[in-house]
């Protein structure tokens, strides 16, 4: 147990610094110590909102699970299931944790890491959820399951003679300057025919700016766990399962430049919001601003935390 978090890096939290620097805190300071029972009430509660997801983050998290354990099938000659009863699985995942939700706050509340909390349910404070996105998600449901089993990936993985197979959504990160980089990457194999090492990212939304640099700074890890000379021998795919397409880059010592400085940037950011670094102690939290728009407000799991009642 510490007293302070250590610091580390990754790309979900350099984009959380940037979209706001109070949830910012909350994430990586304030919540720290708050899943101990004799923790303060104030980490206590923002771990306990920290953990609350969003129907379509709830969506995309249930499949990538189902993905791997589908993966893990095959690498283990065990029966594949059919698309018909992953999604019948999915279904009942969003169920569960949609009754979770709505009948078992209190349990939540006390174990926020082993229940569901819908940010929908919670801050609307109804039982129901919005129609337009139950049906966005019944939408995507269907497609993102039969576009995985068609997917380029998928067929490797079923070629499972001729690959090796490296490590499949496992938490990893490299160092640098003594600052851990997490990286999780969803999968990773070598085409043995090709002599090529291909890194696949799994996607349930839509396409992003951002995918090519999340891709090139697991290059960056690979290359240096393993010991790869050429960036030729690394193939990054996107598999967007939504629209049933995916991208291939061929990365270039440039792209790991850019993710390189991207690093160094955001952790010079970072540190101009502690009071010891030594410590990784954060300033005073009324040292992080607020975030001023109220459509990312409206999204954030912080509201009452933000926005108290009466206040």
């Amino acid at each position: 147990m510490r007293r302070f978090p250590e610091l580390s890096w990754s790309l979900s939290r350099h984009k959380t610094m940037l979209t706001c620097l109070r949830k910012y805190a909350y994430d990586y300071y304030v919540s720290h110590n708050g899943w101990l029972s004799g923790g303060d009430s104030l980490s206590r509660q923002a771990y306990r909102l920290k953990k609350i997801t969003n129907l379509e983050m709830h969506f995309g998290s249930i499949v990538h699970d189902l993905i791997y354990q589908i993966i893990q099938n095959v690498l283990y000659d065990k029966e594949i299931p059919s698309q018909e009863s992953v999604v019948d699985e999915v279904r009942h995942y969003l169920n569960k944790g949609f009754i979770e939700s709505i009948r078992k706050e209190h349990l939540w509340n006390n174990r926020p890491k082993h229940y569901t909390m819908l940010h929908e349910i919670y801050y609307s404070q109804t039982n129901t959820l919005p129609e337009a996105k139950t049906k966005k998600i019944t939408d995507r449901l269907h497609t993102t399951v039969k576009n995985f089993f068609a997917s380029q990936s998928f067929a490797d993985v079923l070629n499972k003679e001729n690959m090796r197979f490296i490590e499949s959504e496992k938490f990893r990160f490299m160092k640098v300057d003594g600052i851990k980089i997490f990286v999780v990457m969803d999968l990773v194999y070598k085409d043995l025919q090709q002599g090529r090492w291909v890194i696949v990212d799994w996607k349930t939304g839509k396409s992003s700016d951002e995918d090519r640099n999340q891709l090139a700074l697991y290059a960056l890890y690979l290359q240096q766990k393993y010991a790869i000379e050429s960036l030729d021998e690394i193939i990054i795919r996107n598999e967007y399962l939504l629209e049933g397409t995916h991208v291939e880059h061929q990365l270039t010592t440039h792209d790991l430049v850019n993710v390189q400085r991207l690093y160094q940037i955001s952790m010079e950011q970072m540190k101009n919001y502690l009071l010891d670094s030594n410590q990784n102690q954060p300033l005073p939290i009324d040292q992080f601003p607020m975030q001023d728009n109220p459509r990312i407000c409206a999204h954030c799991n912080y509201q009452e935390l933000c926005f108290p009642s009466g206040s």
